[in-house]
């Protein structure tokens, strides 16, 4: 079970210690929203503040992609060290040959879809990826609320994944907090990215991404023993 704080939510003007915060409270993975302000209204990072973050981190990165013609970021983004890179289903034309590229690069490739995206669009990639990236809100801005028809979509792609023996993880982001994170995992998401949730805590990132993770453990505890 992965926990993958979203640094679009962090303090920049102090993003080294956010990024300390959440190691230290024992996230699996970093979480990074590249936009372009074309497929997204939002602009946020791209490469360069990639490769600084990859500098004062160890934790795997995880880059989201909400960008137009996608696979134009692949080789730079790859050489700035991302370990995941999730594209978009509705911003690829050539959604196959995009996740190839990302593999060819020995990086783990995965798919998005936005909130009114039917899973059928994933039917023709879905051997072939290591994740899919489903949005529980409508992408480009963080603080957003989680919504519960996501849950239903959620489900269904698990039983998709497990009837045709795949294996792609579950990955959901918009709208996760210690509130409603045990219905995301018991509907089938085993990588949960949280953002507000974390970086404005009333206790600190670090304890926030205990908290989750505790949460996420005793789940996982639950499964085991049934």
């Amino acid at each position: 079970m992965i926990i993958a704080p979203s640094i679009l939510s962090a303090d920049f003007a102090h993003l080294a210690g956010e990024i300390a915060s959440v190691e230290k409270g024992g996230a699996d993975l970093l979480h990074l929203d590249i936009m372009d302000g074309h497929f997204v209204p939002n602009i946020t990072i791209g490469p360069p503040v990639v490769a600084s973050i990859r500098k004062i981190t160890k934790l795997p990165l995880d880059a989201h992609l909400m960008v137009e013609e996608p696979a134009k970021f692949v080789d730079d983004l790859a050489r700035a060290g991302v370990t995941w890179i999730s594209v978009h289903a509705e911003a690829d034309v050539h959604l196959n040959r995009t996740i190839q590229y990302i593999r060819d690069h020995g990086v783990r490739a995965g798919v998005a879809i936005n909130p009114a995206t039917p899973i059928s669009v994933l039917e023709e990639v879905m051997a072939d990826v290591d994740y899919i990236l489903v949005m529980s809100v409508n992408p480009g801005f963080g603080g957003q609320q989680f919504i519960p028809s996501t849950l239903q979509k959620i489900r269904k792609l698990r039983d998709w994944i497990s009837s045709n023996n795949c294996r792609a993880r579950i990955e959901v982001d918009g709208g996760v907090d210690i509130g409603n994170l045990q219905e995301v995992l018991g509907a089938g998401a085993n990588m949960i990215v949280v953002g507000s949730a974390i970086f404005s805590s009333k206790t600190s990132p670090a304890e926030a991404v205990r908290e989750m993770k505790e949460i996420a453990n005793r789940w996982m505890g639950r499964l085991d023993r049934a």
